[in-house]
């Protein structure tokens, strides 16, 4: 299933990440673990923040994943079902097919 981790880091932790120079091992070693389609890092109120969109073979790849980011950076973490535009085609195209559209 195509999921959507959103983070939040801390900004003390990220601060100390950064000067101590694991932000860009723990990014890059997340990278590799989740072998993301798309990976954006950003500003976001006020935190640091990133988006990875990756297929979850299985649930238990979750708390590896996020307790990285709660444990080394304190970030908030959400972790969603998405959809891309050919799944949402597909998705609408089995509705109708069933007669609920």
């Amino acid at each position: 299933m195509r999921v959507m981790l959103h983070a939040h880091i801390d900004t003390e932790a990220g601060n100390e990440a950064i000067r101590n120079g694991t932000l860009p091992q723990m990014m890059s070693k997340v990278t590799e673990q989740l072998k993301p389609e798309a990976a954006y890092f950003f500003p976001s109120m006020g935190r640091r923040s990133c988006m990875f969109f990756f297929d979850m073979q299985d649930s238990s790849q979750l708390p590896p994943v996020a307790e990285t980011f709660f444990m080394e950076l304190g970030a908030e973490v959400e972790i969603l079902p998405v959809m891309n535009a050919d799944d949402l085609k597909k998705g609408l195209q089995t509705l109708a097919s069933r007669g609920n559209a």
